[in-house]
């Protein structure tokens, strides 16, 4: 009985296969060289497509703080946040997969059709767990989201302007707000494919280059590596590593696109894996070469000497925060689409229309709170917190937490961690931990540091840690009536334009 008990339940998950949402594409329609490419380059739904999704998603923006982080906790505590985070990060991505392959089993074998239909993490919570599980879900999920992508915008303002600094960063930031606005033309995670690839490939350069431009530039003179100095900003490093590690809140999306999910389950771990290869190195690099000058550096490339290879990892940081931008969006796409009914609307044109709306709070959050770092930290310790370790972990427990759930799962712990005993283990540790360092300690340390950003630059800063402008020097011209031009005391001595007057600034002998 048990065998034939275990072959069943394999045969169930087999049959968990991706419920295709309906896009632009008709059904039966001839394969041309037209649509070949099409899904070569568009139609994503393997497991090396969700690797390349949770890869490059997880690796954004955060490459460039990272030894910002470094910075705040020393080189020996950053570099074990980032295994403890990884460890911990890919843990619960596979507790989401679990109650994902749960929850749409269930569903299946009442005959729900979900091929018009993304499954997101609330839904999944509502059918396992109820309306209130929903609710939270729901909330903490699209506040992260928001946040997710009002980040990645500010950080295309903050690289740009390592390029050009001709603009400030507000006007980079209305600039790459409607660059950004594009992404309401991809319909799903199942259209990423491409994307993926790209951004990977990006962020792996990056992460090189990094590396080893700061091991060639070497240390700066008097380099100091004095971290940890502060609980302040010892817990707001770990944060920051915590929220690295959280890119997990569009888990159940990318499974969805998927034409097996069940396949899914290691595919977290496996992209951390590879991500790791590119953060420990370039972090401790970057940290190594200018020690605690990063204390007031959030951006890496701002310490680093213009040179055409820095040129181009600003531009490819740019494209990825675009694909990552659309990647924290486009579940808040979904959300919206729900809302107002539109979600199974086969018109690409009038969804995109319909999506619009969602962009414009974004936009105007980043321009509020243009904090590129501390606002890392803050969205760690408050949302990622509860998003994708405290929820998720709950969840799974009180899902199985009857010994007839246990029985009839889908899927059970594996016996590496110790089957149901292990992972309720696991699951506890994982909720203390994450509310008392991460939401706790974490909570205030970011929070302080954040008002402390607020207080020095202001709401809506014109250009946050922009470095003062140098004055435009010009010579007084000579009185008419000089008797000789040589004479010491009518020499002019270099001074500031009259403009520079009118607007109030002080000259300083060279930049700081």
């Amino acid at each position: 009985m048990g065998s034939t008990s275990n072959g069943n339940e394999e045969k169930v998950v087999e049959t968990v296969m991706v419920g295709r949402y309906v896009e632009m594409e008709q059904d039966g329609e001839e394969k041309t060289i037209k649509s070949r490419l099409s899904g070569l380059l568009w139609h994503g739904g393997s497991a090396y497509d969700a690797w390349f999704s949770c890869a490059s998603n997880q690796v954004a923006q955060v490459l460039l703080t990272l030894p910002y982080s470094f910075s705040q906790l020393g080189m020996l505590s950053g570099i074990l946040f980032q295994l403890f985070y990884g460890l911990m990060g890919s843990w619960t991505a596979y507790l989401i997969s679990i109650l994902y392959v749960e929850y749409r089993t269930r569903k299946e074998r009442e005959k729900v059709d979900f091929r018009n239909h993304v499954i997101q993490w609330f839904e999944v919570l509502d059918g396992l767990l109820g309306k209130h599980w929903r609710n939270v879900g729901l909330a903490f999920n699209c506040t992260f989201l928001l946040f997710g992508s009002v980040i990645q915008l500010i950080a295309c303002a903050s690289n740009i302007y390592y390029i050009n600094d001709k603009l400030d960063k507000r006007t980079w930031t209305y600039i790459f707000g409607a660059c950004c606005a594009t992404t309401v033309f991809i319909p799903s995670f199942h259209n990423y494919r491409i994307w993926s690839f790209l951004g990977l490939v990006m962020t792996t350069y990056t992460a090189w280059y990094l590396t080893i431009a700061s091991l060639l530039h070497g240390q700066v003179e008097g380099v100091k590596h004095s971290g940890p100095t502060k609980l302040v900003l010892y817990f707001t490093g770990a944060t920051n590593i915590l929220y690295t590690f959280g890119g997990h809140a569009v888990t159940v999306e990318i499974m969805h696109a998927m034409w097996k999910p069940q396949k899914f389950k290691a595919i977290y771990l496996l992209a951390t894996l590879y991500v790791l290869t590119l953060t420990l190195p370039s972090a401790a690099s970057v940290y190594w070469a200018f020690g605690d000058a990063l204390l007031n550096h959030s951006n890496a490339f701002s310490l680093l000497p213009r040179t055409a290879f820095r040129d181009a990892a600003v531009v490819l940081m740019l494209i990825h925060q675009f694909i990552t931008f659309g990647f924290a969006c486009t579940p808040l796409y979904f959300v919206w689409e729900k809302a107002i009914g539109l979600h199974d609307c086969r018109s690409l044109c009038k969804r995109a229309a319909a999506r619009l709306p969602v962009v414009v709070p974004i936009w105007f959050l980043a321009i509020i709170f243009p904090f590129f770092g501390p606002i890392n930290s803050a969205v760690g310790s408050l949302l990622v917190s509860f998003t994708v370790y405290v929820i998720p972990a709950l969840a799974h427990m009180f899902t199985f937490r009857s010994a007839v759930a246990r029985e009839h799962a889908v899927e059970r712990p594996p016996r590496l961690v110790g089957g149901w005993i292990g992972a309720y283990t696991m699951n506890m540790f994982v909720v203390a931990w994450v509310l008392v360092v991460g939401f706790g300690l974490g909570g205030w340390a970011s929070m302080t540091n954040f008002i402390r950003q607020i207080n020095t630059f202001g709401l809506f800063a014109k250009c946050y840690q922009c470095p003062p402008p140098m004055p435009t020097l010009t010579p007084t011209p000579f009185p008419s009536n000089a008797q000789n031009a040589t004479d010491p005391a009518i020499i002019p001595s270099p001074s500031p334009a009259p403009s520079y007057f009118v607007h109030h600034h002080h000259y300083h002998h060279g930049r700081p």
